[in-house]
């Protein structure tokens, strides 16, 4: 329970910013492309998998991935599931690195429906949440996506966040409520302000012993979220890159001071399986560092 409150604390007051290392089944090709390695260099999901958990396992044990500038790391379940230099990676995290781990719980994304894409059903999330708690979990992720600005839709999408939020929180856990504005749409700008609205209305019924983090696109209009961040039930207000480039993404968030990050594709711009130890860290710093200071701007 100490553990759970030092956590707590550090989400709620420290600087920083919070790692998505959660690429699941349909996004880790794209993510491993991205690192140098290729289908081809690969044959089936074991072996993807362990790609992947290679890449991730040399970013949480680089130089630089420690709490002086990550707050949290948003993992995979696999990757919960695995261990780093023989220790599960959620333990080695908060006691190696000081960085609080969370979970993504998600299964994916439903088909489209009045523009937006709901959570999949997940009838078995009693269960990982159970796990979660063994493996040393302190908060999860799920995440929604905001297509175009549709009144309904975004109802839709916000109701069934803070549904789940409700039971993430009652099995002891921390959410990280992540309703997505499509960064390309052409109504991101109305479909925001929507998903203000909508956010404030379900902050305020949420009852005194329940507490969510934020993950939102970071907004066109800058500011938009501070009342969010301001609200006694959220302990964090974080931006998605959501496929801006890290220097793009940076620059965004900056405008945004109640905002932190929790970029994914953006801290991993630049790494590469074939770079020596060296030029990795170095390569991985300089993303930490632009995206740490965006964070504290």
């Amino acid at each position: 329970m100490a553990s759970k409150d030092a956590q707590r604390t550090r989400m709620a007051t420290a600087a920083g910013f919070i790692a998505a290392l959660d690429q699941s089944g349909g996004s880790t090709p794209k993510a491993l492309a991205q690192y140098g390695v290729e289908p081809a260099d690969y044959s089936g999901d074991v072996e993807m998998y362990a790609a992947v958990h290679a890449m991730r396992s040399r970013i949480i044990l680089a130089d630089d991935f420690t709490a002086d500038k990550v707050l949290g790391a948003i993992l995979f379940e696999r990757t919960m599931d695995s261990e780093i230099n023989g220790k599960p990676t959620a333990q080695l995290l908060w006691e190696e690195r000081g960085v609080v781990p969370f979970l993504k719980i998600d299964k994916g994304l439903a088909d489209e429906a009045n523009d937006v894409q709901m959570l999949k059903p997940m009838p078995d999330l009693d269960v990982l949440l159970a796990k979660a708690n063994e493996k040393g979990i302190f908060g999860t992720k799920e995440r929604s996506l905001i297509l175009k600005a549709n009144a309904k839709g975004i109802a839709d999408v916000v109701a069934q966040q803070f549904e789940v939020a409700r039971q993430v929180s009652a099995a002891g856990l921390v959410p990280i409520v992540e309703p997505e504005v499509h960064i390309e749409s052409a109504t991101k700008a109305e479909a925001e302000d929507m998903l203000e609205a909508e956010l404030m209305k379900h902050l305020n019924a949420l009852p005194e012993d329940v507490d969510v983090i934020l993950k939102l696109t970071i907004p066109s209009k800058a500011g938009l979220y501070d009342a969010a961040a301001d609200h006694p039930r959220v302990l964090r207000v974080v931006a998605l890159s959501g496929g801006y480039s890290t220097e793009m993404a940076c620059d965004l968030l900056s405008q945004n001071h109640k905002m932190i990050a929790s970029f994914s594709r953006a801290l991993a711009e630049g790494l590469n399986v074939k770079m020596s130890d060296a030029e990795f860290n170095a390569a991985l710093s300089a993303n930490i560092r632009k995206i740490y200071d965006a964070s504290v701007a």
